[in-house]
């Protein structure tokens, strides 16, 4: 059983206009709303359990306050909250998978949550740190101890437990798009694929992608059509592979992506840049592979006239 994370957070308004097109500091603008949006109606709790009552106030005031939603869809007794805990921030390193560490070693161990690397290369320990969708494990936390630190699942995900959600259909579409070299050219022996700086180049800032799904859960076009739009993460995995000179199927690439909704949902919202915890810039790949989708189809009406 499996509930979307709605209980707890207030759902914030995004903007929703036109194909594509729009001024630029008029979409900087909407993207800081968004995010203004998303920290308030994270504030809006509507149950929190205090882990330890015991502590006194002076106690509080020395120490991190850290609410973490816990939910537990398998157990029909449960129901969607915060727990409160506290912790002495000097005790532990600076990020928050730190905290979630500190806190299921120590004080809750029934806490459920993913983590491998803690370097920021694995991506699993995505989850939603103060209103954005981000690493823990590089993600510092705030040091003031007069703001609470929120930790929540990705948005607009099924919670499987507490932190943990349901990647199932996220990599059900990356498998979709082929993400590996695909050639027509019979490979001679055992030679390497050999590529020109320039064309090496290109794959900077694309290859870096850890598939955390922080951009993709944080696109308010992939809320609504999760079904069929691929989604920022997917889609720059795909264009990673048609710009890679030694890949042999671009057109065919291209026009898979073509078919309903997989590319053309895109609005230009530009969350999943300003989100992404690698620092990488989705939105700018999927203009350039909109861009190329639109070239191909009019190569392919100019031959089919031919």
């Amino acid at each position: 059983m499996l509930q979307r994370l709605s209980a707890v957070i207030r759902r914030p308004i995004f903007w929703h206009g036109t194909h594509h097109h729009h001024d630029s500091n008029d979409a900087t603008k909407r993207l800081f709303d968004t995010v203004s949006s998303t920290v308030k109606g994270i504030q809006q709790i509507n149950y929190v359990v205090e882990h330890n009552p015991k502590l006194t106030a002076e106690e509080k005031s020395k120490m991190k306050q850290f609410l973490i939603y816990r939910y537990d869809p398998a157990d029909e007794n449960d129901f969607p909250k915060y727990v409160s805990y506290y912790v002495d921030l000097k005790k532990i390193p600076p990020m928050y998978l730190d905290a979630l560490l500190y806190i299921k070693d120590n004080y809750d161990s029934s806490l459920s949550l993913r983590r491998s690397c803690r370097e920021g290369i694995c991506g699993s320990c995505s989850m939603n740190c103060n209103g954005l969708h981000k690493l823990a494990c590089i993600h510092a936390i705030d040091t003031d101890l007069t703001q609470p630190a929120y930790i929540t699942p990705l948005g607009h995900m099924f919670v499987v437990k507490d932190l943990v959600v349901d990647m199932t259909n996220f990599y059900t579409q990356y498998k979709t798009i082929d993400p590996y070299l695909k050639r027509k050219t019979p490979k001679e022996g055992n030679k390497e694929y050999i590529q020109s700086v320039e064309d090496r180049k290109l794959l900077d800032g694309l290859y870096e992608c850890v598939l955390c799904a922080c951009c993709s859960t944080s696109c308010p076009s992939y809320w609504w059509h999760p079904d069929r739009y691929l989604g920022p993460a997917v889609l720059m995995q795909a264009y990673r592979w048609i710009v890679d000179s030694r890949d042999e199927y671009t057109d065919e690439r291209l026009e898979k992506l073509a078919e309903d909704v997989k590319v053309e949902d895109c609005q230009n919202i530009g969350m999943c840049s300003f989100t992404c915890p690698k620092g990488l810039d989705p939105q700018r790949s999927m203009n350039h592979l909109m861009k190329l989708i639109e070239e191909y189809k009019e190569r392919k009406i100019a031959s089919a006239t031919l």
